[in-house]
């Protein structure tokens, strides 16, 4: 049976992975448009698959045998087998449309599971000067700083993050579901990035994150630091075997949350898939 890796040398190499690609997006943003194609709800940069190969490049240095799941691989490709190892999920520039627009929410984001299990993670944003990082037997930091999930314990008070999910087939409509959120919560929010929201969540800065039809790259890591701030994170569904209906926040609110999201728009019960265990720790 293979000996386990510590958990710090994990995270040593995400965090040069994720450094890597963001550093590559970040020093190139002059080229923020050269677009690969773009539709409706989201565009694909040249850099994206740039610096997927700086993340990939730098995981390969460290760990030559490791399986690697990239957003910008084809999304039709089987999941890496990695019961018996390692898988580095990644997300080169979460917050594409962000980037693309010269806004600065986005991030690069590096994930390593163990089995089923996240063992560690880093988020990088470059142009907030941020890096998140946790690993399962360690705090969740902000440049090194400790976080902590916030305190709020009544959803009509709670900022809620959210998104719009890319999968119309999946018959989830992301509107209903924040109306539901607009409708008890203080504040929604849709920022464009799944995993600054959830890493807002872990620093205490949002209460709580939902999106309806998301992908294992953007909440592996994030879910991971929310997770040791303190707080829930959870695949409520698996809609595929790379995208799901994620559920994370400060504890707290996570019942009520849970039992407002709990019946789909079409009223049936949520699902009968097995959900993935993307981070458990």
């Amino acid at each position: 049976m293979r000996t386990p890796l510590d958990t710090a040398d994990l995270l040593a190499c995400a965090v040069a992975a994720a450094q890597a690609g963001g550093g590559h997006a970040l020093a190139n943003a002059a080229r923020r448009g050269e677009i690969v194609r773009a539709d409706r709800h989201d565009v694909k940069l040249r850099l994206d698959f740039e610096a997927q190969q700086q993340v990939v490049a730098a995981i390969r240095r460290h760990f030559p045998d490791h399986a690697i799941l990239g957003e910008e691989d084809p999304y039709e490709a089987a999941l890496p087998t990695h019961e018996a190892g390692y898988l580095w999920i990644v997300d080169p520039i979460d917050g594409t449309v962000n980037f693309s627009h010269g806004l600065p929410l986005w991030c690069c984001s590096v994930a390593v599971r163990q089995g089923a299990r996240v063992v560690a993670g880093a988020v990088y944003a470059p142009e907030l000067d941020r890096l998140f990082t946790a690993t399962a037997d360690g705090p969740a930091l902000c440049n090194g700083r400790p976080l902590r999930v916030s305190e709020t314990a009544d959803l009509a008070r709670a900022v809620v993050c959210t998104g719009t999910n890319k999968s119309e087939e999946a018959g989830l409509p992301p509107l209903h579901f924040f109306e539901r959120i607009a409708a008890a919560a203080q504040r929604p929010r849709i920022n464009g990035s799944a995993a600054l929201d959830l890493c807002w969540v872990a620093a205490g800065a949002a209460d709580a994150y939902f999106e309806s039809g998301v992908y294992l790259w953007d909440v592996s890591a994030a879910g991971l630091i929310v997770e040791r701030a303190g707080g829930r994170a959870e695949t409520l569904q698996a809609l595929d075997a790379k995208q799901v209906r994620y559920l994370a926040s400060n504890g707290r609110l996570h019942e009520a949350l849970r039992r407002l999201l709990a019946e789909p728009p079409d009223g049936r019960a949520g699902g009968s898939r097995a959900p993935l265990a993307v981070q458990r720790p």
